[in-house]
């Protein structure tokens, strides 16, 4: 199959690694649990745009695997109901069901990713790109609301020692009446938090594994 994402966009993704991009109007957001945010204003939606830079305690292609890995992703993940890749009419995409606190309604994704593990002079990177796919043919489902303007990119590269630099670029428009409280939790702990459990995540994986 052919990709769905260009050698540019993979280059910008891992580049952030050593030269962060951040001019043009982002804003630091919030440090903590060992993880950077900052954040850019985006007038068309009047909802942020964010970068993340951290560390984990794994390797690289551990961290790597348990990323692209769907099924158990919905081990450790509490926030998610449905996740699996399907054939669409002749299309392959990724259907992904997030859970949201009442009152709100659940959100669903249908989206492509692609990823792949890059010798840079020497350098082993690996970066995984995400995008929202509305031009797969997936049915909304009745009581969730569909979110279709999604991206994301992740670039992984080892810190040196036993950990992995992360690079996370991601937007989001979840739809509906979000409470700004919300979107800024989600971002401020939401991000962090996904980053510490999918650290834990990683030192069951070989566990998982063996049991499958």
């Amino acid at each position: 199959m052919s990709s769905r994402f260009t050698d540019v966009e993979f280059q910008s993704a891992w580049g952030e690694l050593d030269e962060p991009q951040l001019e043009g109007g982002w804003e630091l957001f919030v440090e903590t649990m060992g993880v950077t945010i900052y954040r850019l204003f985006d007038k068309g939606s009047q909802l942020y745009e964010y970068k993340v830079f951290g560390v984990i305690a794994t390797s690289t292609q551990l961290c790597a695997d348990v990323y692209m890995d769907l099924a158990y992703r919905k081990h450790w993940d509490k926030y998610v109901k449905e996740l699996y890749e399907k054939d669409f009419s002749g299309q392959s995409a990724i259907y992904w069901v997030v859970k949201y606190p009442f009152p709100l309604s659940n959100r669903d994704y249908v989206y492509v990713r692609e990823r792949r593990d890059l010798d840079v002079d020497g350098r082993r990177i690996s970066v995984i790109l995400a995008r929202s796919a509305p031009e797969v043919p997936c049915a909304e489902v009745s009581g969730v609301l569909r979110v279709k303007d999604y991206k994301q990119s992740v670039a992984m590269e080892s810190d040196g020692g036993s950990g992995t630099r992360i690079f996370m670029n991601y937007f989001d428009n979840p739809g509906g009446s979000i409470p700004s409280w919300l979107v800024n939790w989600a971002a401020g702990t939401g991000v962090p938090g996904f980053l510490t459990e999918m650290q834990k995540a990683c030192s069951k994986y070989s566990s998982y594994c063996e049991k499958k």
